[in-house]
């Protein structure tokens, strides 16, 4: 048992110097913005990590641990292809980026589960994306209204999160398989 759980701590180490690497091209650090870009930042590489990859690894375990919730099996698996379509963008510079570094495996069992757990299950990441779109952006409003105070580095970290999870909440949403959005509409149509 302990084999499978450090591959898949090794799967999420993984995940998150490439997110942070991928990201670092598209964000930039605070204390950057007035340095020319260069290719590799340690300060772009470090930020990218904070914002990108609580939100990619937040979503993937809500599913992980919903599907476990329900009784079956869940494990985080790389999709190396993901990987390296996000790395070849990056590398390119492509003003767009496709990614879609990894996904939840969930056991055979699954079969056991009702349709509506698995819309439940499906939802649970994307619904971690929209929750930290929408904090961060209701804290960047009241800042904006005065209601309170931010430091500079805070309010453009909070709207790079916000704007990170706003795009990976939509993105994730769209009714299109394998994503969580057809997976939830299609389970959600099964289910009544």
């Amino acid at each position: 048992m302990a084999i499978p759980i450090l591959i898949e701590i090794l799967n999420l180490l993984i995940l998150i110097v490439v997110v942070g690497f991928i990201f670092s091209g598209y964000i930039r650090a605070p204390k950057n913005y007035a340095k020319p870009r260069t290719f590799f930042s340690w300060d772009d590489f470090l930020f990218s990590i904070a914002i990108a990859a609580p939100a990619i690894l937040i979503h993937e375990l809500a599913h992980k641990f919903f599907a476990i919730g329900f009784g079956v099996s869940a494990t985080f698996k790389i999709f190396a292809i993901g990987i390296v379509i996000g790395i070849i963008l990056r590398l390119v510079n492509s003003p767009f980026l496709i990614l879609a570094p990894g996904y939840v495996e969930i056991g055979n069992a699954a079969q056991s589960l009702a349709p509506l757990q698995m819309s439940l299950v499906a939802l649970s990441g994307p619904l971690v994306n929209l929750v930290l779109w929408l904090v961060p952006k209701f804290i960047l409003k009241a800042s904006r209204n005065r209601r309170i105070r931010l430091k500079k580095n805070t309010a453009i970290f909070l709207h790079y999160t916000s704007l990170l999870n706003m795009w990976l909440f939509i993105f994730n949403m769209l009714p299109i398989p394998p994503l969580d959005g057809f997976q939830f509409i299609y389970n959600l149509i099964k289910a009544f």
